[in-house]
């Protein structure tokens, strides 16, 4: 691998909740992940990233972080969490967690405290605290959550406070220096403890003008003093030898976009227009085309992501007649066909893996596992739910508990998993799958085994094959075909087949099928 790792890793995502339940209460844990790191170092991944392990309320699935330097009691204990870290690396497994630098909980000491002090207070100053509006005393101005529903709520005392998220997670004003000052030490504590890259939850958003005048810029998303906090950040990080920043920019600005990726910023940041785009070759090329002539100025290798804790999953999606993916329109139970939606999921796999750059897999990717569209409404947790007034039903179904073993509910995950797991998932189980060499989790694994001798960083050649046809070739000599048509195409010239998203005959590659070739 390159000296500098995270530059082509392969890097999976554990949602602690639903990866696997170590102590039977049916909530995922830290006990539950060190009991599967052999099952990690079989899959071939060079690394963990951890959604927030934090003391938390748990009002947006522990994204409302009540303390920074301490482990959710329900996954376990900092003692705990040191010992993950270090069993990790005793297999050449790296770790990396999540900071959520733009909102707190409104459980967390700095909030309550501020509520105490009252208006005026240095307290508040930390937060974004205002009072109403003097017309009507509502609130100061009309922004809307993320979540749905109004920015503001107000407190006891008449003052408003901020949160771009639900009311549980009070936005940080981050014109504070005490707020600035403590994520710096935050960063140390846990590169301290031996992580080895973080992720920067919301990163755009941190910087806000509620006064603002109208500018031409968002009021509160990728405003320009953001860049002074990740140059801070990135000076804290030089410090510590091959440890990585990663953002979550979602920004639909190119040019902007590569700014964060700058030398002196982060290191990486997530590739969130492959992730939505539709499954079609046009669209494709051009984001791959747009995502490679952004980074390559700048020297930053690009992600390649297909779902995360917050996306439909892409045996789901690739099934739909739709097969984009927007956060304001799910497509909540829209038709989806199952085969289809294998077939494709398994020739995206092979399609990101093949590209130059980092990959990351989300947890049940690996095992074809589909969007659980059907929970019972009085099950769903996600706030969304809730604040979308039930029209939105959330990120619950990509979160439910992994199968393990067995041929009902729990699946080996644990004891009864926090949100139900589907009575027909009984083939899509680790078990299930590890005997049956054209699985999905064989596919992944013999894929992340070549990925890792064979790919990674680096550049692509495109080769002309069709306007339905994704084909490139690698550093390495491995060329990568996709045929996204309706009809086969026939294969270029090659020596052998390393590894086929599907059956190839007689050098033809059939319709949503990808196949590597040397």
């Amino acid at each position: 691998m390159q000296e500098a790792w995270w530059r082509g890793a392969a890097i999976y995502q554990v949602y602690l909740r639903s990866f696997a339940d170590g102590n039977g209460d049916g909530l995922g844990d830290l006990a539950g992940l060190r009991g599967r790191l052999d099952y990690l170092s079989k899959l071939g991944i060079d690394a963990i990233w951890l959604n927030p392990w934090y003391p938390s309320p748990m009002s947006d699935g522990g994204y409302d972080v009540a303390d920074y330097r301490s482990i959710e009691p329900i996954f376990g204990t900092l003692a705990e969490a040191e010992k993950l870290i270090q069993e990790a690396h005793e297999r050449d497994i790296k770790i990396i967690i999540d900071v959520v630098p733009n909102h707190s909980s409104d459980q967390s000491a700095w909030f309550q405290e501020a509520l105490a002090a009252g208006p005026g207070s240095a307290a508040r100053e930390r937060f974004w605290f205002r009072p109403g509006r003097e017309v009507d005393g509502g609130p100061p101005n009309d922004w809307q959550s993320i979540f749905g529903g109004p920015a503001w709520t107000r407190v006891p005392d008449g003052e408003w406070y901020l949160h771009l998220f639900a009311p549980e997670q009070p936005d940080f004003n981050w014109n504070s220096p005490a707020v600035r000052e403590e994520f710096l030490d935050v960063l140390r504590f846990w590169l301290d403890r031996g992580v080895d890259g973080v992720r920067i939850d919301s990163a755009a958003v941190l910087i806000k003008d509620p006064d603002a005048e109208p500018d031409g810029l968002d009021p509160y998303t990728d405003r320009d003093g953001v860049h002074e906090i990740y140059r801070e950040w990135r000076r804290v990080s030089d410090t510590y030898p091959g440890r990585f920043l990663i953002g979550e920019v979602w920004l639909p600005d190119q040019e902007r976009f590569a700014r964060y990726l700058r030398p002196d910023e982060l290191h990486t940041a997530f590739n969130f227009d492959f992730l939505s785009c539709p499954w079609d070759p046009a669209a494709l090329r051009r984001v791959i085309d747009d995502t490679l002539a952004t980074h390559t100025p700048i020297g930053a290798p690009p992600t390649w992501v297909l779902s995360n804790h917050d996306v439909t999953r892409p045996v789901t999606r690739y099934g739909r007649p739709d097969t984009s993916f927007d956060h304001g329109d799910r497509k909540h139970g829209m038709t989806s066909d199952r085969d289809l939606g294998v077939r494709r999921a398994r020739a995206a796999a092979l399609l990101a893996m093949a590209l130059p750059g980092g990959v990351y897999v989300y947890q049940g990717e690996e095992l074809g596992l589909p969007e659980v569209e059907d929970i019972p409404d009085a099950l769903l947790q996600d706030p969304i739910w809730a604040r979308s007034g039930h029209t939105d039903r959330g990120r619950d179904g990509c979160r439910v508990p992994l199968p393990w073993a067995g041929d009902a509910p729990p699946y080996g995950y644990g004891g009864e998993p926090w949100l139900p797991q589907p009575a027909d998932w009984g083939p899509l189980t680790v078990e299930a799958q590890e005997p049956d060499p054209s699985s999905m989790l064989n596919l992944y694994r013999t894929a992340l085994r070549i990925r890792r001798d064979k790919l990674g960083d680096g550049t692509l050649t495109w080769l002309p094959l069709g306007e339905d046809v994704l084909a490139f070739t690698r550093d390495s000599g491995l060329t990568c075909v996709v045929n996204l048509g309706r009809q086969p195409v026939r294969l270029p010239e090659h020596q052998q087949i390393c590894l086929a998203s599907g059956a190839v005959d007689g050098g033809l590659l059939p319709s949503d099928t990808a196949v590597w070739l040397l």
